[in-house]
């Protein structure tokens, strides 16, 4: 039986939670057994670490952690969802949609790592999670890419309407800047499928992506659109 994992990744407010539902609606109505996973979890026990990171106990800036030790607090978060949670389905051979995966480290711990050693990085960090830790491998990352301009204006609107606060990386305009660099160089070296969703600063319709993002995994779901 076919395993499969279909990451999507992209800056804050590129569109992730609306494309991942998206292809599970449209899962759904093809009928293909699937599973939906998000992360973080903001889970109390699975993601304990994650949640003092990013509410900044640990440090107001994203950098007073270094990518190292924030990647591993996410890794685990992962880890812990896999095997209380979501293994059983993966093994089954139901397709698992992901919102975020490695790939967020690959994206914002990456951007604190110095350029000369971003392959160092890169290469430790996908050996430490699937290899050591034993976490499916995705056959497809989706790269929702977007300007981090547009990136602040649509949190400052999600936290203006519902009164959320801003986490250490939403509050951080630098980090979010280098994490837009990061992605464009992991997306190109490791060949994810990369989608603008945005045309400047004019976003595009969230059909017109899910079309696009359903020509991106027709190969994988055998399926011609």
């Amino acid at each position: 039986m076919k395993k499969m994992l279909i990451a999507f990744d992209g800056l804050d407010g590129s569109g992730k939670n609306t494309q991942t539902h998206l292809l599970t609606d449209y899962l759904e109505k093809n009928g293909i057994p699937y599973r939906y996973v998000t992360f973080p979890t903001y889970d109390d026990t699975y993601s304990f670490f994650v949640n003092k990171y990013l509410s900044g106990e640990f440090g107001e800036n994203p950098d007073d952690v270094n990518g190292y030790a924030a990647s591993a607090f996410f890794a685990a978060d992962r880890y812990l969802s896999f095997i209380m949670d979501w293994k059983k389905d993966y093994d089954e051979g139901k397709i698992i949609i992901a919102n975020r995966y490695t790939t967020a480290n690959a994206v914002h711990q990456c951007s604190k790592i110095p350029k000369e050693k971003r392959d160092e990085f890169l290469k430790w960090l996908f050996d430490y999670e699937w290899k050591k830790l034993g976490l499916p491998t995705p056959d497809k990352v989706i790269y929702l890419c977007q300007p981090p301009e547009v990136s602040f204006s649509l949190i400052q609107k999600r936290c203006d309407e519902t009164g959320v606060k801003k986490d250490i990386h939403e509050k951080d305009s630098a980090h979010l800047y280098k994490s837009y660099e990061a992605a464009l160089y992991v997306s190109e070296k490791y060949g994810w499928d990369r989608i603008d969703v945005s045309d400047g600063m004019n976003l595009r319709t969230r059909e017109d992506i899910h079309q696009e993002v359903i020509q991106k995994v027709s190969d994988l779901l055998n399926t011609k659109e």
